[in-house]
């Protein structure tokens, strides 16, 4: 005589649906690792020419005006610039609804305490990069407001001039520790999301591949950290003067 099984049964339409959630989880977090790489070259260029401000004013604002140059005169002066801008935004934008609905399922799964319990430490990193993301993206905002669109230089000095309106922005010391906190804020979350694009994309198979990704994550958020934090330290300390 057969025995018969008491578990729960799972119906075609459930299977297709469980299916479908899953294809569209990996798309989404193929999407914050993809956007976030787009984010990670601006960074990595931003950075590049925010050091220029070692080199001196002019070479800062020679710097800032051939970027804005760049497609003339195909384009209008500083239209390549806006279009990258653009496209920024729009990794930005991806970057964030893909955390937000993945965020949100993971909530929905997590229905006992004994699961919260069990991956505390995946809990602790998951908050980490969410509280770390809202961090940079509040500090993305006012950083564009200060240097780009409204351009407020808080001494009260002229904004038409980059160097000198970033020489005015750091001179004032909790400007700077804002700035300085955003910058632990990005490197966190570039560290985690390194690691978490190399899983995404299959660049972690083995023992060594996922130690590489690690190590790789780390000396990359470092490098970001620290490459950001020199010019308004700079300031501060008066190797970087008007």
């Amino acid at each position: 005589m057969a025995t018969q099984l008491n578990g729960p049964r799972l119906s075609g339409p459930t299977l297709v649906k469980g299916a479908r959630a899953s294809r569209t989880t990996i798309a989404l977090k193929l999407g914050m690792a993809l956007s976030g790489m787009v984010f990670l070259g601006f960074v990595l260029a931003h950075m590049y020419g925010n050091l220029k401000a070692f080199a001196g004013h002019d070479a800062f604002n020679e710097y800032a005006e051939h970027l804005r140059e760049i497609g003339e005169p195909m384009l209008p002066h500083g239209g390549l610039l806006w279009i990258l801008r653009v496209g920024l935004i729009a990794s930005l934008v991806v970057h964030v609804y893909c955390a937000v609905v993945l965020w949100r399922r993971a909530a929905k799964a997590r229905t006992t305490k004994y699961v919260v319990k069990k991956d505390t430490g995946a809990t602790r990193a998951s908050l980490m990069m969410r509280w770390g993301g809202v961090t940079i993206l509040v500090f993305l905002v006012w950083h564009l407001l200060n240097f780009t669109i409204v351009k407020v230089n808080p001494q009260g000095g002229e904004t038409n001039d980059p160097y000198n309106l970033m020489v005015d922005t750091f001179d004032v010391w909790w400007l700077t520790v804002i700035y300085l906190v955003a910058m632990l804020a990005l490197g966190a979350h570039l560290h985690h999301g390194i690691w978490s694009a190399a899983q995404t994309l299959g660049w972690t198979g083995t023992a060594a591949k996922r130690q590489r990704a690690k190590v790789t994550g780390f000396v990359i958020a470092l490098i970001v950290s620290v490459g950001f934090s020199l010019v308004p330290l700079g300031v501060l300390a008066g190797i970087i003067t008007k």
